[in-house]
């Protein structure tokens, strides 16, 4: 079976900072949810908005490459049900990639808790002091998360199918070294 044209470097490259980036903010989330309130669990926060507002700039990024760079299309044998769950599961992963590091920014604001992007500025304040709105930033924040993790072994999941069940050469296109040489 042929395989598919792989995704260039810089496609790869922002994957798999993404990638990166959101292995280091689960643990850091359920860590720093359970540490006792001082002085370590403050920087914890703040170490997590700062990683959450780099993923929202990688994958802004990373959104404005993919628009001009389409992704090589799937294999023909692909049954369209698996291309439909692909381009949703796609669509939510980008969608959550930016509307978490907003609930989560929308929700420190609400609770006048300024955030500062790893020290070298304080993000500009969208919304003033608000009980109410923190609250529910914060369900909503911890409700994505949820479905992200979903999404995440979903897309996670279905990428070992195609390598070690359909043996198509899906996976083999997204890793670090596939099609050396392209942009």
């Amino acid at each position: 079976m042929n395989a598919p044209p792989a995704y260039g470097r810089i496609a790869r490259s922002f994957h798999w900072l993404v990638a990166l980036l959101l292995l280091l903010q689960v643990p850091l989330a359920f860590y720093m949810v359970e540490q006792p309130l001082g002085p370590d669990k403050l920087g914890n926060y703040a170490t997590h908005k700062s990683i959450g507002l780099l993923i929202f700039s990688v994958t802004a990024l990373r959104l404005a490459w993919r628009l001009t760079q389409p992704a090589p299309p799937l294999p023909a044998a692909t049954p369209r049900w698996q291309r439909f769950g692909a381009r949703v599961t796609q669509a939510a992963l980008y969608a959550l990639m930016f509307l978490m590091p907003l609930t989560g920014l929308l929700r420190s604001q609400a609770a006048n808790f300024p955030v500062s992007v790893f020290g070298l500025f304080t993000v500009p304040t969208l919304v003033g002091v608000n009980d109410g709105l923190s609250k529910g930033m914060a369900a909503a924040h911890e409700a994505q998360a949820t479905i992200l993790l979903a999404l995440i072994s979903a897309h996670a999941l279905a990428a070992l199918h195609h390598h070690f069940i359909r043996r198509d050469g899906v996976l083999r296109s997204m890793l670090p070294l596939a099609g050396r040489g392209a942009p």
